[in-house]
């Protein structure tokens, strides 16, 4: 239970539609559903970014194309930029077209910091995940227009990331992600690398109850 949401609820309009795009496990919006917004997770495989049609008084939009494709961490291998930017320009387009309709009153789009900065150029805001109470580090990118969250934690905690011998620096849960009990079922269509990618995808509970304080 998020604290807060509520109390906020019986102040709100509960029938703002709210799009998550590539939502996944719908984390990110999750505040927003339990506010008692309209929430729509366009995510596969009951949804597909490239052919969905926004509905008409979109209120907000997030985004969160799959990072895999942009991903520092890939390294050398083969990398399929030409469909990752496909899925991102679907959404851009949602975005759009949604702002053209006049009633959309925030949106943006989160990516892992990696390869999108060079085609999307530098984003207004990066969080990581223990500037919002999460004993993890993963710099974030997020592009669009928004009010900014203010993060809660102030000083990075001790002990967040390791060292190993080539130099190479990761944090302590790169390996061994654990996944909250509400997200198993959804996660258990992964396997492998695909599975872990899923689990770190899942925005910090902390990040998303700050955002959607800061675009109610």
């Amino acid at each position: 239970m998020i604290i807060g949401l509520t109390e906020i609820n019986d102040k709100m309009n509960t029938k703002k539609i709210i799009l998550d795009l590539c939502g996944g496990t719908g984390s990110w919006s999750k505040p927003y559903l339990i506010a008692g917004y309209d929430v729509r997770v366009i995510t596969l495989p009951d949804y597909n970014v490239l052919d969905y049609t926004p509905p008409e008084n979109v209120y907000g939009i997030l985004a969160a194309p799959p990072c895999t494709e942009f991903s520092i961490a890939k390294g050398s291998r083969p990398r399929d930029l030409e469909y990752a930017m496909r899925v991102v320009e679907a959404c851009m387009r949602i975005i759009w077209k949604c702002r053209l309709q006049g009633g959309l009153k925030f949106w943006a789009m989160e990516n892992p910091r990696g390869l999108l900065r060079q085609f999307l150029g530098v984003p207004s805001y990066t969080f990581e995940q223990w500037q919002f109470g999460e004993k993890k580090i993963k710099a974030t990118d997020i592009w669009g227009y928004f009010n900014r969250p203010k993060p809660i934690v102030k000083i990075k905690p001790a002990g967040l990331t390791v060292v190993w011998p080539n130099g190479r620096v990761n944090g302590r849960d790169w390996s061994k992600v654990e996944c909250p009990a509400e997200y198993a079922a959804y996660i258990s269509q992964f396997h492998g690398d695909d599975k872990r990618a899923a689990l770190r995808a899942i925005t910090p509970a902390g990040f998303a109850l700050k955002f959607f304080q800061a675009n109610l």
